[in-house]
């Protein structure tokens, strides 16, 4: 399991490389706001996805699949939060479907709300949490700092600017007597490698994680308990859009509305893309490979 982990995040390195450059291209194209029709397909519709957000990047590729499907032309940006929400309240992106309520991404909701439409939430079961290697001798996040030595008084986090860092920053480090550790922050990617080898090794290891996951499936890690309720109760994964896209593509905003994926079903769909060594120009083959197996319930998301 620890080779194929290694490979996998090498890949998964490449794969946010070109993530990357297929946003800017698409950026460098214009950036144009996406052209408004009869809402029966044939339109261009523009997906704003984060990088380095497992869930967001499953769902939102299997629904680009599914609005190809139904005659719609699909363009999709990989970014970083906050030009996402931007694009979105200046239009250049017609919807992001990750947008964690109310707490990870409350500043950023502060900000651009009022620019933009709340189209439904699709998962109630997300919180953010602070994860460490399985075997480590407690559970509780309040017994963190007594192990500083097991640590070398290091937490490893994702990138500076995402809503999970600010709350370890403001919340999590205070409240549990953090103060003295060190706090690295960089890229999801890197943490995630940073799990993998220290699994492999044996190592111990303290990360800022969210669930649902796919990295609790494919290493021995768990999720501490949150008895300050520091990094908040669990959370809504939120569908927003740009202003007037009701009014502007009402089937969609209709089919988006009303979907909702489990989190089983959700870290089922997660495995395939991010546990397999699967390229991003693979996606469409193993997303639909995963529709077949569950073409049922994707048939109902447009019935």
């Amino acid at each position: 399991m620890h080779t194929t982990a290694q490979k996998k995040f090498r890949i998964f390195g490449r794969l946010t490389a070109l993530a990357t450059a297929a946003g800017l291209a698409l950026t460098a194209c214009g950036g144009e706001t996406a052209d408004t029709g009869s809402g029966e397909g044939g339109d261009e519709i523009n997906i704003a996805i984060n990088h380095g957000w497992e869930e967001g990047i499953a769902v939102a590729e299997l629904w680009s699949l599914i609005l190809e499907d139904e005659g719609y032309t699909v363009n999709k940006s990989y970014m970083d939060l906050a030009p996402s929400f931007s694009a979105l309240a200046t239009g250049d992106m017609d919807f992001n479907m990750n947008i964690w309520q109310p707490v990870t991404h409350a500043e950023y909701l502060e900000e651009y709300g009022d620019d933009l439409e709340q189209v439904g939430v699709w998962n109630s079961d997300a919180n953010q949490v602070i994860a460490v290697h399985e075997d480590a001798p407690f559970d509780s996040l309040d017994e963190l700092a007594d192990h500083a030595d097991l640590f070398e008084s290091r937490l490893v986090g994702i990138e500076p600017g995402a809503g999970l860092t600010e709350r370890t920053e403001q919340y999590v480090i205070p409240e549990y007597g953090l103060e003295d550790w060190d706090f690295r922050t960089s890229s999801t990617p890197a943490m995630l490698q940073e799990v993998a080898t220290a699994t492999e090794n044996g190592d111990p290891i303290a990360v800022t994680l969210w669930r649902p996951h796919w990295a609790f499936n494919t290493y021995d890690i768990k999720a501490l308990e949150d008895p300050q309720e520091a990094l908040g109760q669990e959370e809504n994964m939120t569908i927003y859009a740009r202003a007037g896209f009701s009014e502007d593509q009402p089937e969609i905003f209709e089919w988006l509305s009303d979907f909702e994926i489990d989190t089983e079903r959700l870290q089922d769909l997660e495995v395939v893309l991010f546990e397999e060594e699967v390229e991003q120009d693979q996606y469409e083959e193993v997303i639909r490979a995963w529709m077949e197996e569950n073409q049922d319930w994707v048939d109902s998301l447009t019935a």
